[in-house]
């Protein structure tokens, strides 16, 4: 009878879960409808969207803590009402800019981060149940909500596919709608039916069966960590601490790579300390004894690197975060290593500072950012002599180091939209129109000794003469590209078979085309069109028709080469080219 009644059993937890969060309920109500909108319309909705996802996770958030140390119902709408306000705070804040810019999509993501990792620690504060086993609850109900919706939109786009092409024919719109739907609407309400309630004030029945079933980590996913995950990181941590043995006294100080990798390491190993917390086996207990201590050293050399770096660089809110999470890890390191396993809750109160510190002026990180590449660019400046009275002097003459340096700060205030609060700054100032005749030099000059990349491109929408050609073909070149698979094209004329392939042999790229038995009658090498592009040295990327036009000819045949576009670019041990072409075939 249960397996009949299951998906009645399955829609009563979707209206207990509309019940239970009434208020995020109606924020993703709202959410799909201005989707819809923006589906319909193309109108920028970017901002309303933005307040929705935050009053869906407040409300979610303070439901959870209701539910922990409160009993009243009065006492759950003051929570309700003060995610509303908040939400309206929010939107205010964001009403005055002229769009979701970078710093604004940063800021809400990291406090909606901030406010999921409160979501999940909340309701087991001072609880019988722990950090790790409410953590787990909620990875577990992710995977399968987003599981069940793909399955669903699947299903659906079937539906609207096999109707279309079969009964009525349906608008394009029809897919995103349902997305809109599924995604917007039933995944997340789906997610929060999966939560369980867990014990607090309120004098209700628990259900201990499900907590537990929510909680326990199952038996698919206690083999895949303790026998695929954990092995792989311990291969990986090897690599990673052989790696900074070798280049302790070189590379790794200046390995600016290797900061995104450690901060992506340090993530995977504290989540999966936290996955692993329940886990009774050798590789699980070895990973929780081992893994926390081999995490502090290894962030603290990266924290020390990050900031030899900024020195030179600055302080750019990627970095901000890259060091901000290194002293985070560091810390959770110290915390895992000398705290039971059951304390975890440690981890979401520091990540919840951490989070909310990162984006709460003047110690944020745009503050800091923006604080920092200013200073930088006007000490470039006035050491140069290019500042006075608040206006800049262009200069041509400078060192190259003080060169890349404005050309950095310039171009990270203009990304982040602070050039207009900065009094030297010429009006409107454009990054790409104005820089030259701003500050003196050209914005793409290289360091001594580099050559800058190379881009050309013919307008297609003018005319191209092929009278008299047989055959016009477009294709492309990538160089090096040493196992490059010959392609070939057949050409007919006057009752023979002629073929043209593109090949490479000896290192170099060529277009050659062969009569029936397979003698060739003429050839044209691609190298040629970057050669001719290498020297290339004018401001503007368009070219002409001559110049984006290559012809090779002899008694047997002809080929023409049209060049839509070309780039070239210089790297320290190799030179990269790519282009896309017309070939144009004339067979005698």
């Amino acid at each position: 009878m249960k397996r009949f009644l299951g998906p009645l059993y399955r829609l009563k937890g979707l209206t207990t879960s509309v019940l239970r969060y009434p208020l995020t309920t109606a924020f993703l109500v709202v959410a799909a409808v201005l989707t819809a909108m923006l589906i319909n319309k193309n109108v920028d909705y970017s901002k309303y969207l933005f307040t929705c996802a935050v009053g869906a996770i407040l409300g979610a958030a303070l439901q959870a803590l209701y539910e922990r140390f409160f009993e009243k119902f009065s006492s759950r709408i003051l929570l309700l009402g003060a995610a509303a306000l908040l939400t309206g705070g929010y939107y205010l804040i964001i009403h005055s800019a002229p769009g979701i810019g970078e710093e604004i999509a940063i800021r809400t993501s990291v406090a909606m981060f901030a406010v999921l990792i409160a979501f999940i620690w909340m309701p087991v504060i001072r609880s019988r149940i722990t950090f790790n086993e409410s953590f787990m609850a909620v990875f577990k109900a992710l995977f399968q909500s987003a599981f069940y919706s793909a399955i669903i939109f699947g299903g659906l786009s079937l539906i609207i596919f096999a109707i279309d092409q079969l009964i009525y024919q349906l608008d394009p719109r029809a897919y995103a709608h349902t997305a809109n739907i599924v995604f917007v609407l039933f995944l997340p309400i789906f997610f929060l039916s999966l939560i369980p309630i867990y014990p607090g004030k309120r004098e209700i029945e628990v259900d201990d069966h499900k907590i537990e079933k929510a909680t326990q980590c199952p038996k698919f996913l206690d083999v895949l960590i303790s026998y695929i995950i954990i092995p792989i990181a311990a291969v990986f941590t090897l690599i990673l601490v052989i790696y900074i043995a070798l280049n302790i006294t070189g590379e790794f100080w200046t390995n600016n790579l290797l900061e995104s990798m450690i901060v992506s390491y340090a993530i995977s190993v504290i989540l999966i300390y936290i996955l692993a917390s329940k886990l009774e086996n050798k590789f699980a207990n070895l990973f929780r004894l081992i893994f926390p201590k081999v995490l502090v050293p290894i962030v603290v050399l990266q924290i020390i690197s990050s900031a030899i770096n900024m020195m030179d660089t600055g302080v750019t809110y990627t970095r901000y975060y890259e060091i901000l999470f290194g002293i985070f890890a560091a810390a959770a390191g110290v915390v895992l290593s000398f705290v039971p396993v059951r304390k975890n809750g440690i981890i979401a109160a520091m990540l919840i500072a951490f989070s909310l510190f990162s984006v709460i002026p003047p110690v944020d990180a745009f503050t800091v950012s923006r604080v920092s590449q200013e200073n930088m660019l006007k000490t470039v400046l006035m050491n140069n002599g290019m500042l006075e009275n608040n206006t800049i002097k262009p200069k041509e003459n400078l060192p190259e180091g003080d060169k890349q340096k404005i050309i950095q700060s310039v171009q990270y205030l203009s990304m982040m939209n602070y050039t207009d609060e900065i009094a030297y700054f010429p009006n409107d100032f454009n990054m790409y129109e104005d820089f030259n005749q701003t500050f003196g030099f050209n914005y793409f000059d290289m360091p001594a000794g580099q050559k800058r990349p190379i881009f050309v491109t013919y307008d297609a929408q003018q005319p191209m003469g092929i009278a008299g050609f047989d055959v016009l073909i477009q294709t492309d070149i990538s160089i090096p590209n040493k196992f490059m698979d010959p392609q070939s094209w057949e050409i007919k004329k006057s009752g023979q078979v002629y073929t043209m392939t593109k090949e490479v042999k000896d290192g170099n790229y060529y277009l050659t085309v062969k009569d029936i038995n397979g003698q060739e009658i003429i050839h044209f090498t691609l190298d040629d069109i970057f050669t001719r592009y290498s020297d290339y040295d004018e401001t503007k990327s368009a070219i002409t028709y001559e110049q984006a036009l290559f012809t090779v000819e002899n008694t047997k045949a002809r080929i023409s080469v049209v060049v839509q576009n070309a780039n070239v670019d210089f790297m320290a041990n190799e030179t990269r080219s790519f282009a896309d072409f017309y070939v144009l075939v004339q067979i005698k």
